[in-house]
Formats: structure tokens, sequence, C-alpha cells
């Protein structure tokens, strides 16, 4: 397991956990990042800060600091 603020551009995972504050939680599972979900990076900044992901057929763009929160297994594939 890892965080998603460790994954690589075109690495692709699934969600297993969200950590941190219930609002932080909250506010990560209405984006849709709920546990079970495939998720792959799309971009990194060039600061590496946002990380730029792609699932359920959109873009969403996350802080470093909220993505050290959702933990992923990263598919054996990569």
């Amino acid at each position: 397991m890892a965080s998603l603020s460790q994954l690589q551009v075109g690495q692709s995972a699934r969600v297993d956990a969200i950590a941190g504050d219930t609002t932080l939680g909250q506010r990560l599972m209405a984006l849709g990042l709920l546990p079970g979900t495939q998720l792959s990076v799309i971009r990194v900044a060039p600061l590496g800060d946002p990380i730029t992901i792609e699932t359920h057929g959109g873009q969403l763009s996350l802080r470093r600091a909220d993505a050290q929160h959702v933990t992923v297994t990263v598919d054996p594939a990569q």
C-alpha cells in the first residue's frame, strides 16, 4: 500500500482508505474518492503540487497534502 501522493504519472491504483480528519474525508468522498475507486495519475505539477488524477471519467486535482491521506493499492501491472 502507498499514499496517492507517492504515485507517478501513468500509474493506476485502487483507493483503499481515506485517513485524516472527518472534514477532509467527507470532502474527498463527495468528490468521488471512495474505497474501491480506480484512478490514474495523469499529471503532477512541476513543483509536485497539485496532483491531477482521472477517475469516473473525469479529472480531479488534489493538493499533495490532501493526497497523502488517501491510501491506495498500486495496480500490479504497473
